[in-house]
């Protein structure tokens, strides 16, 4: 069995929504622990019978809720990954998906794929829905509906004892910035420099890697002092490897609040029992619980919505 013990102390739970722009980071993701082996203590609550009773009929007949999740392949902690046998999906996707469940009284049946299929199979019917990551986007919204069950964040990461700190463009003014080319994060810095050149500060110099390792590399020997990647995979890294911290973090749909939701074909009528089912996961502690498991409580959302704004069209990837 593999475990990543990185201390004992879980993240405080964050009862509000992060600045849009930017934020600071809720805590030390160097104490988080992991468990990533098979045998799952999944964090499950009671059914409540008035969602249920929200349930389109042939779904509650069916006793089950068919999931979608995009993390065939290995997949990318903590988010959906394959735990030490190979073989089981563990994730805190994977864990929303069980505790949405049994809110709902179904048992969750949760079915790996590609990212690229698991949109083919929401639109066919194959999975009845997707948790994967996926951020709500105006252009989704026009295809599916998202009940909101995580804050979509970007995470600053820099060597251990950096002492930086980032809240805003003034912060990168001038500094080496590693992100990948194409990316959401490459788009909120090329903003960001632009806000800096017109406020007389000197660009950010942005630098691309072609692997994960390389950019780590480069932040170990001092050859970059910062790097913008996902705040799961950054939180993940931090815990795991002790050798660098986040030091802020910037939202998903820069400059709006990024969220991320359970997706669903539009119009199906799953979309508000599954916020429902989140709302009372949240009232009750069990979702504060999952996210924690995970190293996430700096993405909770204080509540479930059905459909928010999201990113814009013009910003989408």
């Amino acid at each position: 069995m593999r475990r990543f013990l990185v201390g004992a102390v879980l993240l405080a739970t964050v009862a509000a929504c992060a600045d849009p722009k930017s934020a600071a980071p809720a805590g030390d993701a160097s104490v988080v622990a992991f468990d990533t082996s098979a045998e799952q203590v999944r964090v499950t609550s009671a059914k409540v019978e008035a969602v249920a009773a929200e349930l389109p009929a042939e779904v509650r007949d069916s006793g089950k809720l068919v999931v979608g999740n995009g993390s065939a392949g290995g997949g990318l902690p903590p988010l959906g990954f394959t735990a030490d046998d190979n073989r089981t999906p563990i994730g805190v996707e994977i864990d929303i998906a069980y505790l949405v469940a049994s809110v709902l009284g179904l048992r969750a049946e949760v079915q790996t794929t590609s990212w690229e299929n698991l949109f083919l199979g929401l639109d066919s019917g194959k999975y009845q829905v997707g948790i994967s990551n996926i951020g709500v986007s105006e252009l989704r919204k026009e295809k599916y509906d998202f009940a909101t069950y995580r804050l979509g964040l970007h995470a600053f990461e820099a060597k251990a004892g950096s002492g930086l700190k980032v809240a805003g463009p003034a912060d990168i003014a001038g500094k080496k910035v590693a992100v990948s080319s194409g990316t959401l994060q490459e788009a909120i810095l090329v903003d960001w420099n632009r806000q800096n050149t017109a406020a007389g500060r000197a660009p950010a110099d942005l630098k691309y890697y072609q692997q994960p390792a390389d950019t780590y590399l480069a932040l170990q020997s001092g050859r970059i002092e910062l790097y913008l990647g996902p705040n799961p995979n950054g939180t993940y890294h931090v815990a795991t490897q002790k050798q660098t911290e986040i030091v802020g973090t910037v939202s998903s749909s820069y400059p709006v609040q990024g969220l991320v939701g359970i997706t669903t074909k539009k119009d199906n009528g799953l979309a508000k029992p599954l916020a429902d089912a989140l709302n009372a996961a949240i009232a009750d502690g069990s979702y504060a619980k999952v996210l924690a498991k995970w190293g996430l409580s700096d993405e909770a959302v204080p509540k479930s919505l059905v459909n928010p704004p999201g990113l814009p069209k013009d910003k989408q990837k």
